[in-house]
Formats: structure tokens, C-alpha cells, sequence
């Protein structure tokens, strides 16, 4: 296996030598107030990464993946006393409705297919319809496919009809555009592996910080309501259960790096850079994309795997030469491969990858000997 790995799945990210080196930075206890001065400075640095969402939001840190935020935030916001409405076209959308559904939360799913993009007609029709759907909740950037959900059209029919958004941030935070205020945000919930560059193990919620006063039920699990650890992050810094301290030590790296590089801006001119010149080499080698590239994030994009190899064929060639890529999902799985431009990528990288593909293409996708 080659020395150095490239990661080009969706999360976790080939770290850089900075934040790989803060995982190394000492044993500490959770419950010292060295490291509840650490969470304040994460939470209040993560609530900045959108400036305008600074002094009028509030995060807390979860150790867990994306998916624990994503169903912490729903726990801890949707309500017990009127249906959530969830916009679904993908695993992870769907993944929403059955996490609404585990914990006894109303709800109703509006699905589409995979490959298309939410149903704006059949959203204006539903909230008008019905004055209980007054929450509704969706993804931002769907990996199943790599779409970016239109989020200003959606914002827009929920400040229209006053229905607060409930947003699965985990695989945009960090690099794609979130409009808090236009999109009338309540909470969302983003990872510390992904856009950020950070490790897997701590996620985040954010939230407004009238909803982190608003008495609510309780949100039916210990471990994932967010209100005890709110109350402790923002009062002595500490949390009712252990935190991943290692993975914050990296997750401070990451964020100095994010904010030192340009904001989510500037990573996102630099994912969109990465992601096209990939998708020329594609092009050339005639592979074609699953989604117009306008649709796309700059994250992630999905592309047909070709009638001269298959999935495991090609996985197997690229890896051999240091580069992982994603299986689709789902009925998807057979048709499509995907590949993220996260992470400490360097333009020699992305040159060797571009060799790499192009040997995988004359070779068949057979991966080459020892």
C-alpha cells in the first residue's frame, strides 16, 4: 500500500501535518478547566465560521459522528406538538425521517427521486395546506449524489410561511454558503471531519440562541439532548459526558487553518478549483457525470461508472496507487462511484490522480502487481 493515502470519500479527510501533529499534544482531563476553556473557544470560533451568524447563534460539541448532531438536533428541536416536514432526496434525507420516527416525533416525508432536486411546487403546496408543518428539515449538500439542495428557495417558502429550518450541515459546513437570517434557520448540525479538515469523533450543533432558552419536552435520550450540554458548555465549559479531548486538540488546529486559509470562502473557490480539474480528466478519459455540474456541490461529485470496468475494479486500481474514491448507495450503487476534494490535497496530488485514472482507464482498472 502506498506510503501516503489520499482520501477522497466523502469525510473522513487526509488530515494535514498540523492538525495530524495537535492529536499528539498531551493527555488532558475532560474535566479540568484547561480543556473547558478549549470548548468555549471551539464553540465560539464554530458559531464565527459564518460571520453573520456570530453573537446570535450558539454551538455545542458532541463527541459522535455527523449522524449523532444530525439526530441530537432533532431530539433537541423538533416538536413533539406538531409535524416536521423532511425533504428527501437521498440516504440522508431519508435517514432523517426514520430518525424522527425512532423517536415517536410527527413528521411527514416529502421524497423525490435520487437524481432530482427537491420538489419547490410540492413545499409552497404542503405549507400552505397545512398550518401544523411549521418546522422543516433537509439536507444542505445530499452525498448520496453530491446535489446541493437549493437552500434559497427553500429558505425563502419557510420565512414566507414561518416554518423554522431544521438543516443537516455535516458534508457543507465549512465550504458552501449558509444564509441563516434569509433561510430562517433554527438549528443546524456539521461535523468536525469534513469541510472543516478536522477528525472523526466530535460534531456540533448550532442553534439560536432563543431556542437554546425555549422550555422544551424532553428529547426522549440522555446522551443526545443538547440542552445539558449547553447549559454546561456555556456556563463552566464542561459537559455531562466524556469529550473525544484528542479530537478537539485537532478539531482547534483545523479551525485556526480554516480561518487562516480564508473562511469558507476561499474553501470553497478551492474545492470548486480541485473538483473541476478532476472532472476534466473524467471527461477526457469519457466518464460522465451523474448531475449537471450547476446542481453540484464543491464538495462531492457522482459520476457513471464505465462500461470498461466496475466499481470494485477500479476502487481496487486507484487505491493501489494511493487514492481511495466512494461507492455509490443504494439502487445507486451499481451505476456511480463518487469523489471529494476535502482535505490537505496538494496540485501534485491531484496531477498523480490524474495520472492514476488515466493508467486505471488504459490498464482496464486492473490494479497493478507489487
Amino acid at each position: 500500500m502506498p506510503e501516503r493515502m489520499i482520501l477522497l470519500n466523502p469525510g473522513p479527510v487526509t488530515l494535514s501535518p498540523r492538525v495530524r501533529a495537535a492529536l499528539g499534544r498531551g493527555d488532558w482531563c475532560h474535566r479540568e478547566p484547561e480543556f473547558a476553556a478549549l470548548v468555549r473557544s471551539i464553540n465560539e470560533r464554530l458559531a464565527a465560521v459564518y460571520p453573520d451568524m456570530a453573537g446570535r447563534y450558539e454551538a455545542v460539541l458532541l463527541t459522535g459522528s455527523g449522524t449523532a448532531a444530525v439526530e441530537a438536533m432533532l431530539a433537541t428541536f423538533a416538536p413533539r406538538e406538531q409535524r416536521t416536514l423532511v425533504l428527501a432526496n437521498g440516504v440522508y434525507g431519508e435517514r432523517i425521517a426514520a430518525m424522527l420516527a425512532a423517536h415517536g416525533r410527527p413528521h411527514e416525508l416529502l421524497a423525490g427521486d435520487w437524481t432530482a432536486a427537491v420538489d419547490l411546487a410540492a413545499l409552497e403546496q404542503r405549507l400552505a395546506a397545512d398550518p401544523m408543518l411549521r418546522h422543516v428539515a433537509v439536507v444542505q449538500h445530499e452525498t448520496t449524489t453530491g446535489r446541493l439542495t437549493d437552500l434559497a428557495a427553500i429558505g425563502a417558502l419557510c420565512r414566507r410561511f414561518g416554518a423554522r429550518l431544521l438543516l443537516d450541515a455535516v458534508s457543507s459546513f465549512g465550504a458552501e454558503h449558509i444564509d441563516a437570517t434569509a433561510w430562517n434557520l433554527q438549528a443546524l448540525a456539521g461535523t468536525a471531519n469534513k469541510c472543516l479538515h478536522g477528525v472523526p469523533g466530535l460534531a456540533f450543533v448550532l442553534a439560536e440562541r432563543a431556542a437554546w432558552a425555549a422550555p422544551k419536552p424532553g428529547a426522549g435520550s440522555l446522551y443526545l439532548d443538547l440542552r445539558p450540554y449547553h447549559r454546561a458548555q456555556h456556563g463552566d465549559g464542561y459537559s455531562p459526558f466524556t469529550q473525544a479531548v484528542q479530537v478537539a486538540f485537532a478539531l482547534d488546529e483545523a479551525l485556526r487553518e480554516h480561518a487562516e486559509a480564508g473562511g469558507w470562502q476561499a474553501r470553497q473557490r478551492l474545492y470548486r478549483e480541485r473538483a473541476a480539474r478532476v472532472h476534466c480528466v473524467l471527461a477526457e478519459l469519457g466518464l460522465a457525470a451523474l448531475l449537471p455540474e450547476a446542481e453540484c456541490s464543491c464538495v462531492l461529485r457522482s459520476y457513471r461508472v464505465p462500461a470498461w470496468t466496475d466499481y470494485a475494479r477500479l476502487h481496487a486500481a486507484l487505491k493501489a496507487r494511493g487514492f481511495v474514491i466512494y461507492a455509490g448507495q443504494g439502487r445507486l450503487a451499481p451505476a456511480i462511484f463518487r469523489i471529494a476534494v476535502m482535505g490537505d490535497l496538494t496540485p501534485d496530488d491531484l496531477t498523480r490522480l490524474g495520472q492514476a485514472l488515466t493508467a486505471a482507464r488504459a490498464g482496464g482498472a486492473a490494479a497493478p502487481g507489487p
